[in-house]
């Protein structure tokens, strides 16, 4: 089979496989299933590039010892609805997971919680704990900054990071969720794109010449992706990070960039309980009215449907639950020599 063919990998496998790597790696049970699940998790929902296609990296992550997989968070400081904590370099994802329950928490006392999580490391898919927050019940807004992966903007050397930003708030029986990269396009999903020798949809980063292009591999050669909304994109970026490192006392992108990799991140989650706003009664039908106004916008290619964030998610997740997650050969190979 050619390596940049495609395989459909079940859930059930995926999850198995992932488990016992992560057993034979030293994490303990409980861990290795959780970090397990959200691999795959995030695979099933169609976000590879921080689910099947990431787990090597992290395994890498884990031997040279980057991410320390028996480190627990610790609380640093703590004032009313706001705490600090210290990730101490444990897993991502677990370290997140904590994070937004325990914002939730906060949230359920005293209406809106947020925990600030210094020296973690990077937690996949944002969008995971704007989903875990807004299926329980409250709105989410969350970032992490990154090392330096994008310039300035009118600069041509890295100096910001993509640094992910994600809101979500309950929707029926799923969730609203925008999960979004500073740049056009994470560099997680221009490595996919690279390796299946496609272009972007649109326009991503600089070539070597200084000239826009589509071609994820020579963004990634160059390192100038993007930003979204060009200045907009660069000034959101910069103040993203300059908060998480003031809310959470961690570093900074400058900071992050000039270690050996990408640890030591630092990352805000908020919970916010709208059951406690004086007009919690009429929200629902507040979101329904938006929501149905916006999906009579007209579209303007017709073969094309108007979607809310987080509606692609669930038409992925049907989809991979029911055929099998795709995943290309040669990732599924190194994976398999993992065990």
């Amino acid at each position: 089979m050619e390596q940049n063919a495609t395989v459909n990998i079940s859930a059930e496998e995926m999850k198995m496989v992932f488990t016992s790597i992560l057993l034979k790696q030293g994490f303990e049970k409980d861990k290795a299933i959780t970090c397990a699940a959200i691999f795959t998790a995030n695979s099933i929902d169609g976000i590879y590039s921080h689910g099947v296609n990431r787990f090597p990296r992290f395994i890498q992550y884990v031997e040279k010892g980057y991410v320390d997989k028996d480190a627990i968070p610790s609380l640093q400081q703590s004032v009313a609805g706001i705490q600090q904590w210290n990730g101490n370099l444990g897993p991502g994802i677990l370290n997140a997971i904590h994070a937004t329950n325990t914002a939730t928490k906060l949230a359920g006392e005293f209406g809106i919680g947020c925990v600030a999580l210094a020296n973690t490391n990077h937690w996949m898919r944002g969008g995971t704990y704007g989903w875990q927050a807004a299926k329980a019940g409250y709105v989410f807004i969350g970032w992490t900054n990154t090392t330096a992966l994008m310039p300035a903007w009118g600069a041509t050397d890295a100096k910001l990071g993509n640094n992910p930003l994600v809101i979500a708030l309950p929707y029926k029986d799923e969730a609203i969720v925008l999960d979004m990269a500073m740049s056009q396009y994470s560099f997680g999903a221009m490595e996919h794109a690279a390796i299946k020798n496609e272009n972007l949809s649109v326009m991503g980063g600089f070539d070597e010449a200084g000239k826009l292009t589509n071609d994820a591999a020579a963004i990634i050669k160059t390192k100038r992706p993007l930003p979204i909304g060009f200045w907009k994109g660069a000034g959101l970026s910069l103040l993203l990070d300059i908060l998480a490192a003031i809310l959470s006392g961690g570093l900074a992108t400058h900071q992050i960039g000039k270690q050996k990799a990408e640890y030591g991140l630092s990352q805000v989650f908020i919970a916010i309980d709208i059951s406690k706003l004086g007009n919690t009664s009429a929200i629902t039908i507040l979101i329904e009215n938006i929501i149905n106004d916006y999906k009579q916008s007209i579209p303007a290619n017709e073969k094309e449907k108007i979607t809310w964030p987080g509606e692609r998610v669930l038409a992925a997740r049907e989809k991979n639950t029911a055929q099998g997650i795709p995943v290309l050969n040669s990732i599924w190979q190194q994976i398999l020599q993992l065990q």
